[in-house]
């Protein structure tokens, strides 16, 4: 147990860190960036004086315009006034610029939405609406934050007959969304109908406020709702700290404290004090009683302190060191994305209330791996500790801003209604995964592939159980996993997975299969003259996953197979070598057999997408083997939908040095221009000489390249790994598409130890391509 020492301790190291974190290397959390170049004379022209002013009489002849060619339409004010800030109260607009700052941070990192914070120095309500109205121009949309209650209340009326963009106080309604889902998921465990059930709160300011106005509309009964505050219960009468928005709860009782109401009670909200309820009050509740303790940072009561009187208690907290935290993070970014996405002019009820629904819906589905890689540990399926999704679950951003965008156009407020909605949520796919746009052609061969069976080598890992679900939800193919059966479906069921063996996937089990005598003898044909006896063939049919799988794709038993999620590339390609070998025939721009293996990795970066090879198979290829790899690599690229654009790099630029590697690549390029006269290329040259047009038409103005290079190939896989990683890494965001194993006579592709579950899933739908379009 830690002692109070230590707790000071903590509480120091964390100021500290605290303040260095805001501090360096940028005082702040947020900078201005520009979306336009602006490098040259003609640039500055374009962006301010004169040509600016065509954008501006376009938006004088229809102000709907703003949107087409300003920020507006992706940027939402934060503003306070700083006088109900966190648990520090009314501590001033200047202090209270770090957590509109931090805001800022969460609606672009998790939506994509732009923020200027906008601190006011004014307490007096009608005069703060006024500030606040006569920046309509400016936003997209208001986000006001913490102002006190009950000024909050007038302020965001006020301002929402004024403005006709949406005016939403977080505080308030981002609360109210994210327990109104909580509390829905919570009754449907208690298995309570919330049409029946009595609440408490404890705490009547604007968010409890908000989230019984909320709760109303799903379906909450206004008899049935006791509140109370520092004055105790609100009671037809009274007097004393009342308001007209408290006075809708007042209650016909001579009951006036919170232990007499608690009785019989089956949901207890609170959002007030810490220690406020007591384990006496929980004891007196209905069975299976419903808590949400949400004051910070310390809760009316302590989830142990409950569980200790109630076994059969359900609890949620604001705090993440407890189940069921509830964050409004979980859906203010994404309500403003789509009410921003569909030029809604406010925001209606219909859109809380779907919003409300996307979260709870999307609680009772299975984890994503980013989730779980987060929360590792914890265990993430619906249930008593798992009632509302995790903040950074990415899959919030595809349920609630659709459903937002479509309550909007429902209810009448959306100027811009969306009109391809499978679309749209496409787009927001490509925000979330990087990869998703790159990836939509191959997803898309993969779904008109019928019944097509991939082998996942590791059919243990959690990753592949993981991508194996999605996999069957999108239809892509039905897994076949090898390993052993029990511990499949032990961690199948602790992941909180659905698949069902049989019904969504099939199974090898590496400790009794039928088809074992069968493929060590096949596996013993193929390598006796390669030193490989009965017995080992025996024993490597047993133990080498990759070998098994191998052998299903050459029996024919599955049409593609996944390994390498640990295990070097050299260790997988040996097997796969073995039993499946290089492609015959040739590729489509050639008649010959390949005669190399290579891999092949798409990096999403900035502004562009680009390819590399060979990055994990080859140490030093001949120019000869070069060749074969580019247009491999080249043919691959156009199953992706894009034109390969190559670029041989080196450290030499168009003949600058004759160094055997630059003699190497200068080499290539011939044989390129003799076998794949197709393929737009050049080199050899430096890396930002591929990737900048205008400096290599300064360096080369007769370059037979064209454009920015989107197919890097290096000299020797030392440099290709290298600049791999180091670009995944510093400007990829870590997200990558590959390797891609070219050369190989079926679709079958090794991973590395890095790969996530989205990358396996990515896999997956290339190597179901790949089978569809087998000759």
């Amino acid at each position: 147990m830690s002692t109070p020492s230590d707790q000071d301790n903590k509480r120091a190291e964390l100021r500290r860190a605290a303040l260095e974190y805001h501090e360096f290397p940028t005082p702040g959390k947020v900078a201005i960036a520009a979306t336009k170049q602006l490098t040259n004379q003609r640039d500055l022209a374009l962006a301010y004086s004169p040509g600016v002013a065509a954008p501006c009489e376009e938006i004088v002849a229809d102000p709907v315009n703003a949107f087409k060619y300003t920020s507006r339409g992706n940027l939402v004010g934060v503003i306070t006034n700083g006088t109900a800030v966190l648990g520090l109260g009314d501590i001033g607009p200047l202090a209270a610029k770090p957590v509109m700052e931090g805001k800022g941070v969460l609606f672009k990192k998790f939506a994509g939405v732009d923020v200027f914070d906008i601190e006011i120095d004014e307490k007096n309500p009608a005069r703060l609406v006024e500030v606040i109205a006569a920046l309509e121009p400016t936003f997209g949309a208001i986000n006001l934050e913490d102002i006190k209650a009950p000024d909050c209340f007038y302020v965001e009326r006020e301002l929402r007959k004024r403005m006709k963009i949406p005016v939403f106080h977080d505080d308030q309604h981002g609360t109210a969304i994210t327990v109104a889902a909580a509390m829905l998921n919570g009754l449907k465990v208690a298995g309570k109908d919330i049409g029946q059930v009595k609440l408490v709160t404890s705490g009547a300011g604007a968010a409890a406020l908000a989230c019984l106005n909320l709760l109303l509309k799903v379906g909450l009964k206004r008899e049935n709702v006791f509140v109370t505050d520092l004055a105790g219960v609100v009671y037809e009468g009274r007097e004393e700290l009342m308001d007209d928005d408290k006075r809708q709860y007042m209650q016909k009782t001579q009951l006036r404290k919170l232990a007499e109401v608690m009785e019989g009670a089956d949901v207890f909200l609170g959002l007030s004090a810490g220690g406020v309820l007591k384990p006496g009050m929980v004891a007196s509740m209905a069975p299976r009683p419903v808590i949400f303790a949400l004051a910070n940072p310390n809760p009316e009561i302590a989830p142990e302190d409950a569980h200790a009187v109630r076994d059969d208690v359900i609890m949620a907290t604001g705090r993440t060191d407890y189940p069921n935290q509830v964050n409004n993070v979980l859906c203010f970014p994404y309500i403003f994305r789509g009410a921003l996405d569909c030029g809604a002019t406010t925001i209606t009820d219909e859109m809380e209330i779907a919003a409300v629904h996307a979260i709870a819906e999307l609680a009772q589905a299975e984890q994503s791996e980013v989730v779980a890689a987060a929360y590792a540990g914890e265990k993430l399926a619906f249930g008593p500790e798992y009632l509302i999704p995790k903040p950074f679950d990415p899959r919030l951003m595809m349920k609630i801003a659709p459903a937002v965008a479509q309550a909007a156009a429902d209810s009448g407020v959306a100027l811009r209604p969306i009109a391809d909605m499978d679309a749209y949520r496409e787009r927001l796919q490509s925000f979330v995964f990087a990869s998703g746009t790159i990836m939509k052609p191959i997803f898309a061969a993969a779904k008109t592939a019928q019944h097509k069976r991939v082998a996942y080598a590791e059919g243990e890992e959690e990753r592949v159980l993981r991508a194996c679900q999605i996999v069957v939800d999108e239809g892509l193919a039905r897994p076949t996993l090898i390993g052993r059966p029990a511990i499949i479906a032990q961690r199948i069921e602790k992941f909180g997975l659905r698949l069902r063996e049989e019904l969504d996937y099939d199974i090898v089990n590496v400790e009794q299969d039928a088809r074992y005598r069968d493929f060590w003898q096949t596996y013993h044909r193929m390598t006796e003259r390669k030193g490989v006896t009965q017995q080992l063939a025996k024993i490597e049919m047993r133990r080498r996953l990759t070998l098994i799988g191998a052998m299903l794709l050459h029996k024919g038993e599955v049409d593609g197979m996944i390994c390498g999620t640990w295990g070097s590339t050299h260790n997988h390609l040996e097997y796969i070598d073995q039993v499946i070998g290089k492609r015959a025939g040739g590729s489509p721009s050639t008649a010959q057999d390949v005669r190399i293996y290579a891999c092949m990795n798409g990096l999403m970066l900035p502004g562009r997408q680009v390819f590399l090879v060979d990055t994990h198979v080859n140490y030093d290829p001949t120019p000869e083997q070069l060749c074969e790899i580019t247009v491999m690599a080249a043919e691959e690229m156009l199953r992706f939908g894009l034109q390969p654009k190559v670029a041989l790099l080196s450290h030499s630029n168009f003949g600058s040095s004759s160094q055997p590697t630059a003699m190497k690549m200068r080499r290539t390029l011939e044989l390129l221009r003799e076998q794949a006269p197709w393929l737009e290329a050049d080199g050899e040259m430096h890396g930002d000489v591929a990737l900048d047009p205008v400096a290599r038409a300064v360096m080369m103005p007769n370059s037979t390249l064209k454009g920015p290079a989107n197919l890097l190939v290096l000299p020797n896989i030392d440099a290709a790994n290298i600049a791999y990683n180091l670009l995944k890494t510093a400007a990829g965001g870590n997200i990558a598409v590959g390797p891609v194993l070219l050369g190989a006579d079926k679709p079958v592709h090794i991973l590395t130890a890095s790969a996530t579950v989205r990358r396996i899933v990515n896999m997956t739908a290339l190597t179901v391509a790949e089978a569809n379009t087998e000759r």
